[in-house]
C-alpha cells in the first residue's frame, strides 16, 4: 500500500507542475499577442520564477515549490501561478482543524503529505474578469482525498462571460458524474460567500473538498478534468475584454471588489489558513493578494 501511495503521490505532484507550465506558457501568449488597446506599447508580461521551501517546525526542510508571478504586464497587472509539495508533521491547531473535519488519525499520527497548484489572476482592464483555480491532493497515513476548483470575481460582469466559464466547468464535470455540477456549485456559492458582507466575492464556479471515493484514479481523474477546464474556460473571457475601453470610474469600481476579494483570502480561505499555520513560503501563501485594491 505504501508504495502504491508513493507512485500515486508522484504521479499528482508531476501533473500539477505539468498543468502549471501550460497555464504559464498560455498566459504569457496572451501578453505577446495583446497588440492593440490600453497596455499594448509596453512590454510584454513574464513571470518571474522564484523557488519556495517549508520549514518544519524542527527546522529541517519538508518540501516546496516554485511561485510564478507576472506583475505590471499588457493583460495582467499581477497574476500568479503556484506548485507545491510539502510533507511533514501537522501543528496542534492543523491538528484539530483535520478532526473536525472527520479526517481520523490525527491525533495518533499527524503526518501528512500536500501537493497543488493554485492561480490567482488581477487584470488590468476592468472589463476582464479576475479568476482563481486550484487543484490539490492531500494525503495522511489514515486518508487521502483530492479538492479544488475555480471561480470567476469580475467587477463588471457579462452574462455571456459568466455562463460561458460555468459551461466549460460543468463539461467536466458531467464526464465524470452527473451529480458533479449542481454539487459542486452549491458548495462553491457556499464556500466563496463573504459573511460580513453578507454578499459573494464573484458569480462562483465549483469548490470540492474531501474527495475520495475509494478509486484513486477516478479521483484523479476528475481533478485532472477541472484542471484542464481551466484555460478553455477563461482564455476566451479574456480575449473578448481585454481592449476594451475603461472609465476611471470602471477602474475605481474594480479596485473596490478588489478590496473584497482581499478580505475573503485573509479571514475565510482555506488554503490561506492552511499555508500559513503549515510554515510554507508567506509570500507564496499570500501570492492570491491584489496589487492595488480600495475601501469605500
Amino acid at each position: 500500500m505504501t508504495e502504491t501511495f508513493d507512485r500515486e503521490k508522484t504521479e499528482a505532484s508531476d501533473w500539477f507542475r505539468t498543468l502549471r507550465d501550460r497555464i504559464v506558457a498560455a498566459f504569457e501568449g496572451l501578453e505577446d499577442s495583446h497588440l492593440s488597446g490600453p497596455f499594448a506599447d509596453r512590454a510584454a508580461g513574464r513571470f518571474d520564477v522564484t523557488p519556495t521551501v517549508r520549514t518544519a517546525e524542527d527546522g529541517g526542510d519538508a518540501g516546496g515549490g516554485l511561485m510564478s508571478v507576472m506583475r505590471g504586464g499588457r493583460v495582467f497587472e499581477k497574476v500568479g501561478v503556484n506548485v507545491s509539495t510539502v510533507h511533514g508533521r501537522l501543528g496542534e491547531r492543523a491538528q484539530k482543524a483535520m478532526a473536525a473535519r472527520g479526517v481520523p488519525g490525527m491525533t495518533e499520527d499527524p503526518r501528512f503529505w500536500a501537493s497543488g497548484i493554485s492561480l490567482v489572476a488581477h487584470m488590468q482592464n476592468p472589463h476582464a474578469p479576475a479568476v482563481h483555480m486550484n487543484t490539490r491532493m492531500f494525503w495522511t497515513p489514515h486518508a487521502f482525498w483530492f479538492g479544488g476548483g475555480a471561480d470567476l470575481n469580475p467587477c463588471i460582469e457579462y452574462a455571456e462571460d459568466t455562463a460561458h466559464f460555468h459551461a466549460a466547468l460543468q463539461g467536466a464535470c458531467d464526464a465524470h458524474d452527473p451529480d458533479y455540477y449542481a454539487r459542486f456549485k452549491a458548495w462553491a456559492d457556499e464556500y466563496f460567500f463573504i459573511p460580513h458582507r453578507g454578499r459573494a466575492r464573484g458569480v462562483g464556479g465549483i469548490f470540492f473538498d474531501d474527495l475520495n471515493s475509494g478509486d484513486w484514479q477516478a479521483d484523479f481523474a476528475f481533478t485532472r478534468s477541472v484542471g484542464e477546464a481551466f484555460l478553455p474556460a477563461f482564455l476566451p473571457l479574456v480575449d473578448r475584454r481585454r481592449a476594451t475601453p475603461w472609465s476611471e470610474a470602471e477602474k475605481d469600481r474594480q479596485l473596490v471588489h478588489r478590496g473584497l476579494y482581499a478580505e475573503y483570502n485573509l479571514v475565510y480561505d482555506r488554503g490561506t489558513k492552511f499555508g500559513l499555520e503549515t510554515g510554507h513560503d508567506a509570500n507564496a501563501v499570500l501570492m492570491s493578494l491584489p496589487p492595488l485594491a480600495k475601501w469605500v
